[in-house]
């Protein structure tokens, strides 16, 4: 029984977490700057005692972040920013920079610009970036260079990743990356927002896909239960 069930319900256990990946993807699909998960499956062999033949089971521990460049939508607000192309903001959380393609940035109480929730926006040399208030014409060149009635006051910090692979989600649309370098010719958008790189139509083909797979494997749990049990009814009748 064991060489049945047991890889059946890791099998199970792996496709109840690509369940909550893809729900969690469809639930992000309008949320800016979003960038859309994966599960990777990998194979777990046992050696069994003896002569026995291993048992394989399936493993589904690790995510995979899809990279791909969301669609650019023009909204008009001055510190909404996207990047067209390669590159990450960078924000600071809790005092430890972060990278983000979320780019609907505010002009904070105190001049600082900032996320909806308060983490400040930093320029090339990783400090937060200020505009005076009261200052009525802001402008944001394609190279991050962000003037202030005609003044230069700093430049948006557009950063890549070393190893994008080893980057690790923070929350929702912010990553942490050990290392990073500047992007050389970055090409920052002012009055756009770049949209979830998420595709409802494929999650939801891949939600059907994985609920027929999930019920599949409860088919043939349920066989085995019922064999079983009929193996030991018969045992009670010698």
């Amino acid at each position: 029984m064991a060489d049945g069930i047991y890889p059946t319900l890791g099998r199970q256990a792996g496709l109840l977490r690509e369940m909550n990946v893809i729900a969690q993807n469809i639930a992000n699909a309008n949320t800016t700057g979003y960038r859309a998960e994966g599960l990777v499956f990998s194979e777990f062999v046992v050696r069994a005692d003896g002569t026995a033949p291993s048992i394989s089971f399936a493993h589904a521990n690790g995510r995979q972040t899809r990279f791909a460049q969301g669609a650019l939508e023009t909204t008009g607000g001055t510190f909404d920013l996207a990047i067209e192309g390669e590159g990450y903001f960078q924000i600071d959380i809790g005092g430890v920079p972060h990278l983000t393609r979320a780019g609907a940035f505010l002009a904070g109480p105190e001049g600082g610009v900032q996320t909806a929730e308060g983490h400040p926006l930093l320029d090339e040399g990783g400090a937060p970036i200020f505009v005076p208030p009261g200052t009525a014409n802001v402008r944001i060149a394609p190279d991050g260079t962000l003037s202030a009635d005609g003044q230069p006051l700093a430049r948006v910090g557009v950063v890549t990743p070393l190893d994008p692979g080893a980057m690790q989600r923070h929350a929702g649309t912010a990553f942490r990356a050990d290392e990073v370098e500047p992007v050389e010719s970055p090409r920052i958008l002012q009055g756009a927002l770049e949209a979830s790189n998420v595709d409802p139509v494929l999650e939801i083909a891949r939600m059907v896909a994985v609920q027929n797979a999930y019920e599949m494997g409860q088919g043939f749990m349920d066989r085995e239960h019922e064999r079983m049990q009929s193996l030991l009814r018969l045992m009670d009748q010698l």
